[in-house]
């Protein structure tokens, strides 16, 4: 069912005389498109929300309205006359500026789907990165240091693997036997590989 927002009807009955058949005829559609569309005022100007996320917005002026999708680059696909007024569908000074009622409705319903996907992929549980191998020279100096092992032990994985990266990048010996040796100096005060940019 529709959520109409009362702040939508005061925006429409304030405008300007023109605009008001074309703020009714719009926010009309955005409900036959997608009838669990909720309204709310955003930036002093109605706004549509699907699944909780911008659909699109409308907006009267002085002498024209503005109507936009949110994510109109993935669902016009550069089609758009924005650069004559804000939104895709450039300056509508009357009804009969806007597209057909059908094609206005198949845009939001693609607007829509392309929010549920959005939506559907930040649900979606990022995967785990693998943890590396642990360095046979790093076991060994780990091994040799009690204090060290206990605290690197006591780090979350992700710290483990930021120490364990850090030593797999060194590309001269030389540079490795000095990570080496810093990694294990800090280990065993508890401090992270980043622990000079933490806060707090």
């Amino acid at each position: 069912m529709a959520s109409k927002d009362p702040r939508v009807d005061a925006y429409i009955a304030r405008s300007a005389e023109f605009a008001r058949p074309i703020l009714v005829r719009l926010r009309s559609l955005v409900h036959r498109a997608c009838p669990a569309a909720e309204e709310t005022i955003k930036w002093g100007m109605p706004f549509f929300l699907s699944d909780g996320a911008i659909l699109c917005h409308m907006a009267a002026f002085k002498g024209h309205c503005a109507f936009g999708l949110w994510k109109a680059a993935r669902v016009l696909g550069g089609r758009s006359k924005g650069q004559e007024a804000m939104g895709q569908f450039g300056r509508i000074g009357s009804l009969a500026d806007l597209p057909s009622d059908d094609e206005i409705v198949v845009l939001l319903r693609k607007a829509a789907a392309v929010d549920r996907k959005t939506i559907s992929a930040a649900a979606r549980p990022a995967r785990r990165k693998e943890a590396p191998a642990m360095p046979a020279d790093f076991r060994s100096a780990l091994k040799k240091n009690a204090r060290a092992r206990a605290s690197f032990e006591a780090f979350s994985p992700a710290k483990r693997r930021d120490y364990i990266e850090w030593l797999n990048e060194a590309k001269r010996d030389e540079t490795r036997r000095r990570r080496l040796e810093t990694a294990i100096g800090w280990i065993e005060q508890g401090k992270s590989r980043n622990w000079k940019y933490e806060t707090g």
